[in-house]
């Protein structure tokens, strides 16, 4: 799903002739440290996918969003707010009933799959076999919901994680696992911010279907969300990232 976050951080900028199928696209993992920013960039890509004619968006989280981010035109329009379902399971348990029983649910078939949050999930029980059930039945899940809406007409995949400090080795082993699901990541980094902002590096790794890309997101006071070019894309690699470790770019 890197084209629909691609869009998002490009102020919703038109995609460019076959990539705005989903089906050929790889899951994304949104990646990044307490309060960068995942949820607000998460619940853009929620409202860019609903309004693109097609299915609705079900957005999973533990508990319900205490504002609704700012920043595009998008979430003034009542009816893309309208495609957006919202589903709170409260644990693990409650997670994966809730993904198993999707085979059975009746009506219209999600366009994307949104999940915040995942390290909350993951903390009750951080075993490497747990994760990788859960990441896979998620990917099950996906998959379902593309064999039912047809070709070319899949329904995406965007996971949000929150990334510990270096050091942690457990952590590292349990994203390492995860990057072999999601081979399409984004990657959130602080910046240097600007009076009264909360500024953002933002790194695109799109698993091997675009160019990788960067932008500056900057959240104001009032929590209106602004994106930009990173000034310096152009051979400045300070972001890449060593997946075999697990450690941030």
């Amino acid at each position: 799903m890197a084209e629909t976050l691609r869009r998002v951080l490009n102020s919703g900028s038109a995609a460019g002739p076959g990539e705005n199928t989903a089906e050929a696209e790889p899951p994304l993992l949104l990646l990044g440290g307490p309060s960068s920013g995942k949820t607000a960039l998460l619940f853009a890509a929620a409202l860019e996918a609903a309004g693109e004619g097609r299915g609705p968006v079900l957005f999973l989280t533990r508990r319900p969003l205490q504002s609704l981010p700012r920043g595009t035109g998008a979430a003034l329009e009542p009816l893309r707010l309208q495609k957006i379902r919202f589903q709170y399971p409260p644990s693990t348990r409650e997670l994966l009933r809730l993904l198993c029983s999707a085979h059975e649910t009746r009506g219209p078939v999600p366009s994307l799959l949104l999940l915040d949050g995942l390290e909350e999930y993951l903390a009750e029980d951080p075993r490497s076999q747990e994760t990788a059930y859960l990441a896979a039945l998620l990917l099950d899940t996906a998959a379902h919901f593309s064999h039912r809406v047809g070709s070319g007409r899949g329904c995406g995949l965007i996971v949000a994680l929150q990334t510990q400090e270096e050091g942690d080795s457990a952590t590292a082993l349990q994203l390492a696992l995860l990057q072999r699901y999601f081979p399409a990541q984004c990657w959130l980094q602080p910046d240097a911010p600007g009076p009264g902002q909360h500024c953002l590096r933002a790194c695109l790794e799109p698993g091997g279907l675009g160019p990788r890309a960067e932008w500056r997101v900057t959240f104001r006071q009032d929590g209106e969300m602004a994106v930009t070019p990173w000034p310096t894309q152009a051979g400045d690699t300070s972001l890449h990232k060593d997946s075999s470790s697990g450690g941030q770019p």
